[in-house]
């Protein structure tokens, strides 16, 4: 067992997503970023979709009840084990009555705790991460409990590994999306052109952006839309859906973001800026 003391900002637990019911309304959820899920599971070598914590911008604090292997992820929040630093993408082993706290936010925006063979909390509709829409708790509060299985030998292929920080890319690699030609060469220039702040309206559903590009008379039915869609609102407004998003909309799907470019978008907070040719188109949709 793992207990909350303080339970930070937004922590959840989170694995790769539910997938199978989008058709009766139901969004994927999952990790906001993939590769930080990723790369924790894999040091570890815990199955692929083993469920973590997902810890947004204040981390919590942390008891351990059994001995296990944890794993950092993501971004980097000053977290130290008894007190004494320890750094992210790399396997370290925990025993009863150790304490994990999480400082000072030094680089991205969401942190991963992985540990050996991952939380066991229930599946609903074969995932066990939480959903506004569908889970009985959305995000941890303080005192809560998770189970896990414990571990007291475990010898990791790779201890640690060094990755090149995605944090401070401001290219978000796309596809056309399905009303992609409807755009205008106003619109194209200034969606290709310009320079891109993320707003305040960013959570699990969707990202916004401050700037816009021109809007549009465009009358469609509501259509099928995924994570990574982004839309066009009739006043020109670009909305980025995230991992929590609608299953579909009624505004053209003028772009979709690769997995790594959400997984970009996942670790950036409001007002972060991206420059000029903020999207690049990689491949048809």
């Amino acid at each position: 067992m793992l207990k909350l003391l303080k339970s930070g900002f937004y922590t959840s637990v989170q694995d790769k997503g539910r997938f199978g019911y989008r058709d009766k309304g139901v969004p994927v959820s999952g990790a906001m970023d993939g590769l930080a899920l990723s790369m924790a599971n894999a040091l570890l070598e815990n199955e692929e979709d083993a469920a973590v914590l997902e810890i947004t911008m204040t981390g919590p604090t942390i008891e351990f009840e059994e001995n296990t292997f944890i794993v950092l992820t993501g971004a980097k929040m000053s977290a130290t084990l008894n007190n004494q630093p320890i750094s992210n993408y790399k396997v370290h082993e925990v025993g009863i009555g150790d304490i994990l706290s999480y400082g000072k936010l030094e680089n991205g925006f969401r942190s991963y705790l992985a540990v050996k063979d991952g939380f066991t909390t229930p599946k609903v509709l074969g995932s066990r991460s939480f959903s506004k829409a569908l889970t009985r708790v959305t995000y941890l509060k303080d005192r809560s409990i998770l189970p896990y299985t414990p571990c007291s030998i475990f010898k990791p292929k790779i201890e640690e590994i060094k990755i090149d920080s995605y944090f401070e890319e401001k290219v978000l690699e796309v596809a056309k999306g399905p009303e992609y030609n409807m755009l205008g060469d106003k619109q194209l220039e200034k969606l290709f052109g310009y320079d891109f702040s993320i707003a305040k309206e960013n959570n699990r559903m969707a990202y916004q952006l401050n700037e816009t590009i021109h809007g549009h008379e465009v009358s469609m039915l509501t259509s099928a839309t995924l994570p990574g869609t982004v839309q066009l609102t009739p006043a020109g407004k670009l909305i980025l859906l995230m991992k929590d998003g609608q299953t579909t909309g009624g505004y053209p799907r003028i772009l979709q973001l690769t997995d790594k470019a959400i997984s970009i978008l996942a670790q950036k907070n409001s007002g972060i800026l991206f420059l000029s040719n903020c999207f690049k188109i990689c491949k048809p949709l």
